[in-house]
């Protein structure tokens, strides 16, 4: 088992529940690969149907980009409304919209439901632009949100420098169903109410086969066996080869944080003061909020590898900097990075390649709210709910060409980016 990589979150983070290595064969109705938010919540909403499910996870719950992420909960899918239900039509479309809208009032909802301690904060989420390209974007997604009774509103400059503290910004849309969690307190959190609702949950046990015979799934791991009807797979930017092909059906991206100390209350009433998330509508993504202890934490495309502090993101931190001058100065405690997968077109994919095997992974950035309903979407097909009835659709694993190259293709794109939100195209 690989120790859970140094960040703000594992430092700060409340203690981690038992969950001791797979002892052993046994039996069960389902097992989940990966606890991160997908598996995790998976495994609760089964366990509140009474299935039998285990879930089995390499290191521990939350090692990946659930335990190391921006902590925003944003509402939504990358595409807008318009372009949805243009992809898909009126019918699952708007089903998509209302469901990937809501998913943070789900989360918030499940949190208050099982009183999970990890900072949670429904604040507002904002998308903020700050060329006159990108200000377009926001008012139009404002518009198609105000036009379905979203909780949305548009800030113009003046209004945004207000909630932001920051003159920077043209554009704001604060969409008020976001906000913001601990993510690791969080995943923690989901592991013990899972287990509270009868779920068994296995760390340090990393599944090296799947094999199917007899109408039944065989989970093989280094320390014993499970067998099911069903497996799910929520393995998200980890995703391995145990499913041929789903590796290469996502791209692993590297996204970097780095955190500051407790800013001093002089300087934390000039950032963010409206204390909701934002993230930056361009090319490139930024992304920050202020925590409960008025810690500052931005985050963006960084090095695609590991990174145990900020030195390898130091442009976030000159940018923080250049939004709030007042920031200069400030000690840059901790610096960290996870991947998450990105999908080629943009939305969430859930897969169902053989019979009694499920994938759900893909959220682009937007998974703490969308995996987390997700997982009430995965455990409604896995007891029985028609492919065409859940809020996403079911589709084919389609591996993408040259996937070998992802890594050179991810930081050409980044370069691409950063020239263009520079350039205002």
């Amino acid at each position: 088992m690989t120790p859970l990589p140094p960040s703000l979150y594992a430092a700060t983070a409340r203690p981690a529940p038992q969950t001791p290595p797979l002892a052993g064969d046994r039996q069960a109705d389902v097992v989940v690969v990966g606890a991160g938010f997908t598996g995790l919540s998976t495994a609760l909403h089964l366990a509140e149907r009474g299935v039998d499910v285990v879930v089995l996870e390499a290191n521990e719950p939350g090692w990946g980009a659930s335990g190391r992420n921006g902590g925003q909960v944003n509402p939504g899918l990358k595409p807008d409304p318009d372009q949805v239900e243009a992809d898909f039509g009126p019918e699952l479309g708007t089903r998509m919209v209302r469901f990937a809208w809501g998913a943070p009032e789900t989360t918030f909802a499940l949190i208050r439901r099982w009183q999970i301690a990890c900072d949670a904060r429904q604040g507002g989420t904002l998308r903020a632009a700050y060329q006159p390209a990108h200000a377009e974007g926001v008012r139009r997604s404002a518009e198609q949100g105000m036009r379905r009774g979203l909780p949305v509103t548009l800030l113009e400059r003046d209004a945004a420098h207000e909630a932001t503290g920051t003159d920077r910004y043209l554009a704001v849309m604060r969409d008020a169903s976001g906000g913001d969690v601990q993510p690791l307190d969080y995943a923690r959190g989901l592991a013990r109410a899972a287990m509270q609702a009868g779920a068994a949950v296995h760390g340090g046990t990393p599944v090296t086969a799947l094999t199917r015979a007899e109408g039944r799934w065989q989970v093989a791991t280094p320390t014993g066996t499970v067998t099911a009807e069903t497996v799910i797979l929520g393995t998200n930017g980890y995703t391995d080869d145990l499913q041929p092909g789903l590796r290469r059906s996502v791209v692993p991206v590297f996204s970097s944080i780095a955190a500051t100390a407790p800013l001093p209350e002089a300087v934390v009433r000039q950032v963010m003061p409206m204390r909701a998330s934002l993230y930056e509508s361009g090319h490139i993504t930024v992304y920050l909020r202020v925590d409960q202890r008025n810690r500052l934490l931005m985050g963006g495309r960084g090095p695609q590898r590991p990174i145990g502090d900020p030195s390898p993101v130091a442009y976030l931190l000159r940018y923080a900097e250049r939004l709030w001058p007042a920031l200069q100065g400030a000690e840059w405690t901790h610096g960290w990075n996870g991947q998450l997968a990105m999908t080629p077109d943009h939305y969430p994919h859930i897969h169902q390649p053989a019979p009694g095997l499920i994938c759900c992974l893909g959220y682009n950035g937007r998974g703490v709210a969308l995996s987390t309903a997700m997982g009430g979407e995965v455990a409604r097909l896995a007891t029985g709910t028609p492919a065409g009835e859940i809020a996403m659709p079911v589709t084919p694993i389609r591996p993408m060409p040259f996937h070998g190259f992802w890594r050179a293709g991810v930081m050409a794109k980044v370069l691409e980016g950063r020239i263009r939100d520079r350039l205002g195209i």
